[in-house]
């Protein structure tokens, strides 16, 4: 069986898109036929981002701990005390492809950090170019690329058991996972092939994660602009 963690917190507006991107995936003809299970863990929700993940047909368990890597081994934990051979995380404001699963699997590794795309830089209006052109110019969308995406992440049972799974860290719980699984010996395969959208919002859920990046570019950008009118 392959497991599929989504963690979610007051995610009523994008949890259905990446339900059903999920679905096409783990319908996929290369994975003949084996069952994937889905959770949706839900960490502290007021809205109806529970009631939505249920009528989309997937498990659901309810965390109040405002705590990604808790919430992320909570459900690792459920798949793996079930029987999964492998684990596959993303976030609940990312649209996987519909060989995301296919493509993790065929690279033979103990584990797989996925790059990312962005889904949509209209948000920014004004400034979604210039946010676009700074995130492509930084970022290394490659095989071989070093990034680590808890939206973009797989690892075998056995691997992620060594390694202790993730820690109960309220942001870079990713790193931490894969740093514990390179000291363990696991191999990584750092590929471009497994490939999802994911938002480029600034409201984060996590602090310190991929939202926040773009707020402080953002933030720069303003700061910048604010000197020169000065000047």
């Amino acid at each position: 069986m392959i497991g599929i963690v989504v963690p979610a917190h007051n995610e009523e507006g994008c949890i259905a898109a990446a339900l059903e991107a999920i679905h096409v995936a783990a319908a996929h003809p290369a994975l003949a036929g084996e069952h994937v299970r889905v959770v949706v863990v839900l960490d502290s929700c007021t809205d109806a981002t529970g009631a939505i993940a249920a009528s989309c047909g997937v498990e659901v368990i309810t965390l109040n701990a405002r705590n990604v890597g808790a919430v992320r081994a909570a459900g690792a934990s459920l798949l793996l005390a079930d029987g999964a051979r492998w684990l596959a995380f993303t976030d609940a404001d990312t649209v996987v492809s519909p060989e995301w699963l296919v493509r993790q699997l065929e690279l033979g590794a103990d584990a797989v950090c996925g790059s990312i795309g962005v889904s949509d830089w209209r948000i920014h209006g004004a400034q979604a170019d210039a946010l676009r052109e700074d995130f492509t110019r930084g970022y290394c969308d490659a095989d071989g690329h070093r990034h680590i995406h808890g939206a973009n992440l797989g690892v075998s049972a056995a691997a992620y058991v060594r390694a202790g799974g993730f820690p109960p860290l309220a942001c870079s719980e990713d790193v931490a996972l894969v740093r514990a699984l390179e000291a363990s010996g696991a191999r990584i395969a750092w590929s471009a092939a497994p490939r999802v959208a994911t938002s480029a919002r600034i409201d984060a859920r996590a602090r310190g994660g991929f939202g926040d990046a773009i707020l402080a570019v953002l933030t720069a950008g303003m700061a910048a602009a604010t000197l020169q009118a000065a000047d």
